[in-house]
Order: structure tokens, then C-alpha cells, then sequence
């Protein structure tokens, strides 16, 4: 997204994440997701030590990430965009940093689990070297109680990346 006054893009860094910035990213899961995550997840997360990495500017924080990081492997456990700035490459970057965050502490190998339906994420990943390795039948509540509940791919790949 262009800055209104001058038409350049507006500078994003990344850093850890805080506990203050956690409505911000409720906000954001709430925006791209149908059964995002609630703040409690995310406060569990931080205590728990997980890599957990947004990227933001002055403004606002337009991604997130949560990765942990255990016995020579890595499990992402969310990558969200806020949904007016994807398809900008926010989410690749952020996802390299993670993985390499988790290669600096000796993971050789990372999984994930992404909704069967969601198009974008499965190309992000697949770009990335991301290969299916499995299926988790009904993983994902469905967009309503009474709605079924949506498959699970499993994908995995070897560190570091290229």
C-alpha cells in the first residue's frame, strides 16, 4: 500500500512480539480468518517461548508469525496477513525470517498445517520448497458450527532455505 502523501511505500521492519501488540494482531486474525486465534493463544505462546515475529511500521502491524522450535525441527503455527496488504510479499518475508530464526536454533526441518482451501498460503508455501507429506482429515473448524469441518495439508521441508 502506497503512503497518501508521497506515493512510496511505507518502511516495514520486523521485530519480536510484545504483549502490547497483541490486539493489533487479534485484529489481523479476526480480519483474515474465520476462527482466528483469540489473545489467549497468543499470550500462551509468549510465555511459552515461541518464536513469534510481526511485521509492522509506524502505523500498524500488517503480519504475524508464530513458529516454535524444539529437537531439530520447527512447526509453524500461524502465518497471518491482514488482508488489505496481501499478495505483497509481507508473508514470504516474514516466513523467511522465521525460518531462519529456527535454522539459527538448530532446526533442520519445518511442518505446518494449512487449510486445504486456501490457495494462496499452499502456492506461498510450495514456492518456498514446501512439499505435502500428509493429511489431517477434518482439522479446521468449518466458517459455522453446523458446517463441516475442513482438511488439514501437512507440508514439510528440509533447512535451510537457499
Amino acid at each position: 500500500m502506497l503512503s497518501p502523501t508521497n506515493n512510496t511505500p511505507p518502511a516495514f521492519f520486523v521485530r519480536s512480539m510484545r504483549a502490547s501488540d497483541l490486539d493489533h494482531v487479534v485484529r489481523n486474525e479476526s480480519a483474515a480468518y474465520e476462527n482466528g486465534w483469540n489473545k489467549r493463544i497468543f499470550v500462551d505462546c509468549l510465555r511459552a517461548g515461541y518464536l513469534c515475529w510481526v511485521l509492522a511500521n509506524k502505523q500498524q502491524i500488517v503480519a504475524h508469525g508464530v513458529m516454535s522450535v524444539a529437537i531439530g525441527e520447527c512447526h509453524l503455527l500461524t502465518l497471518c496477513v491482514n488482508p488489505d496488504y496481501q499478495r505483497q510479499g509481507f508473508g514470504r518475508r516474514l516466513f523467511r525470517l522465521l525460518l531462519e530464526r529456527a535454522y539459527k536454533l538448530d532446526a533442520r526441518e519445518c511442518f505446518l498445517e494449512v487449510r486445504a482451501s486456501n490457495a494462496k498460503a499452499i502456492a506461498l508455501y510450495r514456492s518456498l520448497g514446501f512439499v505435502q507429506i500428509g493429511e489431517r482429515r477434518n482439522y479446521y473448524p468449518g466458517a459455522t458450527v453446523a458446517a463441516d469441518r475442513e482438511d488439514a495439508l501437512i507440508l514439510s521441508r528440509a533447512l535451510p532455505l537457499p
